[in-house]
This record gives C-alpha cells, structure tokens and sequence, in this order.
C-alpha cells in the first residue's frame, strides 16, 4: 500500500509541475505581477495536497511589504509551503536556478539567487534586497544558510538581516514544521540534510502517512536601534520557539 500510494503520488507531482511550466511558459507574459503571485500561491496549495500534505496557518501572514520574513529551513518543501501561505520573493542558493524544472518555476516565483561563498556577491544581494524591499516587496530568507535536521536550528548568519537594517524595513519571524497528521508527532520524512539525496528524500514524503505542514507567523520587529548581530540572535531566538509552539 506504500508503495501504491508513493506511486500515485508521484504521478500526481509530475503532473502539477508539469501544468506549472505550462501557466510559466505561456500564461504568465500575459498577467501582471499580482496576478502571478495569486498563481504561485494557488500552484503551491495545490502542490501540497497532491503530495498528501495538509496546510495549517498560525498567526498572521503579512498583508503587504515591505518586509523580510526570516524562516527555519528543513526540507526542499519549506519554499511551497511558505509560498502556500502567503506569497513571497525568496533569496536562494544559485544552484537552484539551474535544476531541472524547479529551477523554472523558481525564477517565475521570483526567486532572488546569491553565489555562495561569494563576499561581493552578498553584498551585491544585500542591494539587491534593500531595493526590493525599498519597493514595497515581501522577502524571505533561511538564516541557517541550509537544512537542518528539524530537531535543532543551525546559527543565523547575520549578513541576511542586513538588508532590513539598511532598508529600515520589519522583519517577521517564521517558525515551520511537519507532523504526521494523525498523530501530531513531527515527522522527517520531508527531511533533506547531509548525505540524504532529493530523489530520496521526495520518494520518502511520497510514501509517508498524511503529513500537516505548519506555519507559525510571529509578531512583526521593527528595525530601529538595533544591533544586527544582536537582532539576529533574537530572530533565532524567536523561530525557534515558533516551530516548538506551532
């Protein structure tokens, strides 16, 4: 049953991404931006319940920007489960922006990506960020620079807060989960960390119980006064109780 179930699932992913480079390749030249943005976040909801996953929002998502929301990363899901409850720009590895497939539906998403290891590449990303939000964008960062293993949170790096700080744009702090729907119990079958491949990693969500994606909206921080490395310990501080309370 599993396996049957896994099979079914995949048939239909492969089908919603499908019909998502369709919407991207020929429907999206003709929308406007807010019009896109109401696609993405539908596609996404949708992209959950193929793969058996149920959404669950706590708290308040941000009506409009500028602002930066700061998230715990976990699984390659995290994005379309953010998309899911509320649209947003995310600032992404640039290897993403040349897997197959994904790597499309990521740029029309709007996807913002920064070279790693690169120092003039992260101050040319922290512009970036700042113009964006200086326009009135919602942007979405992982601090944790990658996934963890969903039990404890990594360090923020605190060059991704720069950006509010010099736009003097509020942060919100995002705290995300999975559970295994029937039990309420946290579930890693989403988890994608160290030597986990995505295949694997996709084929276990796949063949999983219904799983509930949750996430935890905090309060809105304002900018002002704060010492970002300061600031950024208490974003962590913050997420972290999110995921635990969500």
């Amino acid at each position: 049953m599993r396996h049957l179930r896994a099979g079914w699932r995949l048939l239909r992913l492969l089908g919603h991404i499908a019909k998502g480079l369709w919407i991207v390749a020929l429907r999206f030249p003709a929308l406007s931006e807010d019009q896109q943005h109401a696609h993405v976040q539908a596609w996404s909801l949708q992209l959950l319940a193929r793969l058996g996953i149920r959404l669950r929002v706590v708290g308040q998502p941000p009506v409009a920007g500028p602002v930066l929301l700061v998230a715990n990363h976990i699984s390659w899901l995290d994005i379309p489960v953010m998309h899911a409850g509320r649209h947003c720009r995310f600032v992404s590895k640039s290897d993403v922006q040349g897997w197959p497939l994904i790597g499309t539906l990521a740029t029309a998403a709007g996807t913002l990506y920064i070279e790693r290891g690169s120092r003039r590449d992260a101050l040319r990303m922290v512009k970036s960020m700042q113009d964006a939000l200086g326009r009135g964008e919602v942007l979405a960062v992982f601090p944790e620079g990658t996934t963890g293993d969903g039990r404890d949170m990594l360090p923020f790096h605190a060059n991704l807060i720069q950006a509010a700080v010099a736009a003097q744009a509020p942060v919100q702090p995002v705290g995300l989960r999975f559970a295994d729907k029937a039990t309420g119990a946290t579930s890693f079958a989403p988890s994608y960390i160290g030597d986990e491949t995505l295949v694997g990693s996709i084929w276990r969500t796949l063949s999983a119980p219904p799983i509930e994606a949750v996430v935890h909206y905090g309060e809105i921080q304002q900018p002002e006064g704060r010492d970002r490395r300061v600031w950024t310990q208490h974003l962590h501080d913050t997420v972290d109780t999110l995921r635990q309370t969500g």
